[in-house]
């Protein structure tokens, strides 16, 4: 055999492996198991990070075999149209609100009790405990799997005039997401509640159909709620969590091993998830500042009139929530506190 045509043969030999290693990749490709993750946030946000960063993970340690595919901005749909999805396995992960879950499960409505948790650092130790496992497993009967919780962090109240005291509110209209618990606060504090859409608020402020609203630093910022409001005031007053659910008809369909790597992700990417929203809070501050907008905090003392006033919530909601539950969580925050 010449060397011409051996080299030749080589040639073709390396051609062929070359198309059969894209035809054998591309099989494993479309062999390979989709997991489509929604969330309601930009692509710059600390969740679409802490996403694509669980992705990354995800898709390392099965070797493929777990493709994920992020859709931010409510892209397949708002929070209570993914949930739906996934109860019937078309959407397979998600982080959804806690407020938008309590319509599938009251028991969900406990994180957004107002002035439960006393600090961010408590807040995820009760979380992350077996009270905060149990809280999840709730979710089981709607056919979801709660695995963890992400954040936007505390809300804080932003008014077009100071707010110091619960009597502040009185009389006003106040712009509330849909949910029945959150209403409950304002109608405590002697407000208005209005629900109105997210995405509408901003004209709602602007035009004074409302003239307060509750929110996570990062979405006042974001949505510029600062540029139609005159005053923020740091009240952390309430607790805006994500619930990381997966479908719970597409989870139980993994070989065990599957499961495990998504859980773990999932459980990993919590601690940055929340640091990363911290770090952004002081920058947020600083543009709502700089805008002119007046920034003030709430004293302990002010705080405190403000819990007596809205712990008639918390009553009301009890038999929904179940009491058990509620005390289960009163107990480990306290236990949290006072370490």
């Amino acid at each position: 055999m010449n060397e011409s045509r051996s080299k030749s043969i080589l040639k073709s030999l390396t051609v062929f492996i070359a198309v059969l290693g894209f035809v054998l990749g591309t099989a494993a490709l479309s062999m390979a198991i989709e997991l489509k993750f929604h969330h309601d946030l930009p692509e710059d946000s600390a969740q679409h990070l802490a996403a694509e960063k669980f992705k990354a993970a995800v898709e390392s340690r099965t070797n493929g075999e777990i493709q994920v595919k992020i859709f931010p901005n409510n892209a397949l749909g708002d929070d209570v149209e993914a949930t739906q999805q996934m109860q019937f396995g078309a959407l397979q992960g998600a982080i959804i609100p806690t407020a938008k879950l309590s319509n599938f499960v009251p028991a969900l409505q406990l994180v957004d009790l107002p002035f439960l948790f006393p600090s961010p650092q408590v807040t995820h130790k009760v979380l992350d405990s077996e009270v905060g496992d149990k809280l999840l497993a709730t979710l089981d009967k709607v056919g979801l799997k709660g695995v963890t919780f992400w954040e936007s962090g505390f809300k804080q109240f932003t008014c077009n005039h100071p707010i110091q005291e619960p009597a502040d509110f009185k009389g006003y209209k106040v712009r509330v997401m849909q949910s029945p618990i959150i209403m409950e606060q304002f109608k405590a504090l002697g407000g208005n509640p209005v629900p109105i859409a997210f995405g509408e608020t901003y004209n709602a402020l602007q035009q004074n159909v409302v003239s307060c609203q509750e929110n996570p630093l990062v979405s006042i910022t974001k949505m510029k709620f600062y540029e139609v409001q005159s005053n923020l005031i740091i009240s952390n007053h309430a607790y805006l969590g994500y619930a990381f659910v997966f479908s719970k008809l597409w989870f139980d369909g993994l070989k065990p091993e599957q499961q495990k790597i998504l859980v773990d992700a999932a459980r990993e990417m919590t601690d940055f998830e929340r640091a990363e929203t911290a770090r952004r809070e002081e920058g947020y501050i600083k543009t709502i500042s700089e805008s002119g907008t007046k920034v003030s905090k709430l004293t302990p003392e002010q705080i405190a009139k403000f819990q007596e006033a809205t712990l008639s919530v918390h009553k009301k909601f009890a038999s929904q929530i179940g009491q058990d539950l509620l005390d289960a969580f009163y107990q480990e925050i306290k236990k949290a506190d006072s370490k």
